[in-house]
Formats: structure tokens, C-alpha cells, sequence
């Protein structure tokens, strides 16, 4: 399940359980082939989310993301891991693996 996350949902959404969020922005050719990767998901028990770097400057301060895409790893609210660049369906679930 991919969620779309912005200022106003972002803390609500991570505060429970295992997510993995996308920092993307709609500029960035890495990030629209890593979109392709991510709808592989869609119908997992993963939660993705995603949020537009341009469109949430405040989180992306917060976090300090320096480039796109760029993922982090939540539980409960807390950021466990954090990794970068383009990935594909298998290298993501190498990722995550650890955490399920």
C-alpha cells in the first residue's frame, strides 16, 4: 500500500507500526523509475509512503534529505534506517528484511 504524505498527515502516519517512506520529487527521473519499483508493492503488507520533497519543505528540513529518492525506515515513529538512490523490488525487500 503507497501512501501520498505531506505536512499535515506525515507524524500521524508513521506514529504506529512499520513504515517505509519515500522522499522523492517530481523533477527527478531517478524518483518516477522508483515509483515503477514501488507500485510492485501495492498489494504487499509493506506500507510505503511517499512524500514530495517541494511540496513538504518542513519534513524534508526535518530529516535533513540531501538528495531523491531517498528512503527512511520508521517504527513507531522512531527512524530505525535510512539509505538512498534507485532500488529495485528485490533490493528494497533486502533492505527491509531485517525489520519484518
Amino acid at each position: 500500500m503507497i501512501i501520498e504524505l505531506n505536512e499535515e498527515n506525515f507524524d500521524k502516519e508513521i506514529e504506529n507500526g512499520l513504515k517505509v517512506i519515500e522522499f522523492y520529487t517530481t523533477w527527478c527521473s531517478y524518483c518516477m523509475k522508483q515509483r515503477i519499483e514501488l507500485q510492485e508493492f501495492e498489494n504487499s503488507q509493506i506500507k510505503i509512503g511517499i512524500v514530495d520533497g517541494d511540496e513538504s519543505p518542513n519534513i524534508i528540513n526535518r530529516y535533513k534529505i540531501q538528495g531523491y529518492p531517498t528512503f527512511i525506515v520508521f517504527k513507531n515513529g522512531e527512524k530505525i534506517d535510512e539509505f538512498s538512490g534507485l532500488h529495485n523490488k528485490s533490493q528494497l525487500l533486502n533492505q527491509l528484511v531485517k525489520y519484518i
